[in-house]
């Protein structure tokens, strides 16, 4: 069956590239391009294109402009093309969808139609791609920020303030929530944590920890690539390499 895509970019070069990267996929065909995000939403609407390369950032009309625009049904799978973005590249990751950063090589490109084709799989069998609806979500004006979290131990119900959190631990399905001295265990995931909370005082450093920038006391060097988070009361966290670019911009320059 034909993978039916819709290119979006508001540079010609960028289409272009795209273009020509897809001629390697022969179940692949171009069935539109378009500049800009109201054209895209009529080519959409028009075409019903199974895949979309889709820019983030174009004038007037931006990409979650498009998407928020859509009617869930109307969603396409959705690769996302940006030059750079923090908060764009944060929330592709805590929803796992997929994204190419500019300028980006022919093996990238490919491993994204990859698993942009497994995505379309699932969708062709009935189901929802409830990820992306989450993304928009995510991305809706006013949208309020986890300020509380509820914790059932013990029979008994705990109303903990989100700012007391000092860091956050991933245990499978679960959560440790580490307060001063106190750990709780919550059901929730750390993509769903990471979501809620407020990204100006939490940050992701590594695939199984999260924590509070206020409780950050120094950053340290590690002798195995990864580098070491002291928090004020001496807890010694792991920061791997693929959080330290975005968690250094968060603390500020100083360090």
């Amino acid at each position: 069956m034909k993978l039916r895509v819709l290119i979006v970019d508001d540079e010609p070069l960028a289409r272009e590239r795209i273009r020509a990267l897809l001629r390697d996929a022969p179940d692949a065909e171009v069935v539109g391009e378009c500049g800009d995000g109201r054209r895209a939403l009529a080519a959409i609407r028009r075409r019903r294109p199974d895949l979309l390369f889709l820019d983030v950032q174009m004038p007037e009309l931006d990409g979650f402009a498009v998407l928020r625009a859509l009617d869930p049904t109307e969603l396409p799978a959705v690769i996302f093309v940006t030059a750079y973005d923090r908060y764009a590249l944060r929330a592709f990751e805590v929803h796992a969808l997929d994204y190419l950063l500019k300028p980006f090589d022919r093996e990238r490109f490919h491993r994204a139609l990859a698993r942009a084709r497994t995505q379309i799989e699932r969708d062709r069998r009935g189901t929802l791609d409830a990820r992306l609806l989450a993304l928009l979500e995510d991305l809706r004006p006013g949208r309020k920020r986890l300020e509380r979290l509820v914790v059932k131990e013990g029979g008994r119900v705990f109303f903990l303030r989100a700012e007391e959190i000092d860091w956050v631990e991933a245990q499978g399905n679960y959560a440790r929530l580490h307060i001063g001295r106190e750990t709780h265990l919550v059901r929730e995931t750390m993509a769903r944590l990471e979501a809620g909370l407020d990204p100006k005082q939490f940050a992701r450093i590594h695939r199984s920890t999260i924590v509070n920038l206020e409780r950050v006391r120094e950053l340290l060097p590690d002798f195995h690539g990864d580098s070491v988070v002291v928090l004020r009361d001496a807890t010694r966290l792991t920061l791997s390499r693929g959080y330290r670019e975005r968690f250094r911009e968060l603390l500020g320059s100083t360090l």
